[in-house]
């Protein structure tokens, strides 16, 4: 009894002294990376569904989506990650290309969601739900999992993600509808 009273404080105070801004920068790479996987994806996907209920085209889009935005991130957090050189020198010998994976390999994951929630859909109001519903839960858990990872309140980072998830999908649909619509 006594030994198991000491291997739980060993334990309670290794969870204390745990840093875990040593996470930061590939955490806050890779929550970035799979929500904007995710988001600009199925809000892509979202936005050529509003004028062209052809799945391939829908497809293509996401799939080009992932590709660009997986690349894009990827370059993106290597400059940003190199640009604080001045402030980080000794931090960046190992974040920029671990920020930059985890930013590029998270927003494939992410990107995949939609892609694969519409690929077997030919029906277009069920594939577009499906797209909905699938990134709703994506969101979701994505949301949950940075906040776990990062010790911070679940509920309100999984609602700050799904509404701002939700959020994009509608104004890209919307928009594009709208622009798609009137013959431009």
């Amino acid at each position: 009894m006594e030994q198991q009273q000491i291997c739980l404080d060993h334990q309670q105070v290794e969870e204390k002294e745990f840093d875990y801004s040593k996470r930061s920068q590939w955490l806050r790479a890779a929550v970035l990376g799979a929500n904007d996987g995710l988001v600009s994806t199925a809000s892509l996907m979202m936005g050529i569904g509003a004028v062209k209920k052809d799945i391939k085209v829908m497809i293509l889009t996401g799939f080009a989506g992932l590709v660009a935005g997986a690349c894009s991130m990827a370059i993106g957090e290597f400059v940003s990650v190199y640009s604080q050189l001045d402030i980080e020198v000794a931090q960046m010998k190992r974040d920029p290309a671990q920020a930059a994976a985890a930013s590029a390999l998270a927003f494939s994951v992410g990107a995949i969601v939609p892609l694969l929630a519409a690929s077997f859909i030919r029906d277009y109001k069920v594939r577009i739900g499906a797209v909905v519903a699938a990134v709703t839960i994506a969101l979701m858990v994505f949301g949950w999992l940075g906040a776990v990872l990062g010790k911070a309140p679940a509920i309100k980072s999984s609602a700050r993600v799904l509404f701002g998830g939700w959020l994009a999908m509608a104004i890209t649909y919307g928009l594009t509808k709208l622009i798609g619509s009137s013959g431009l």
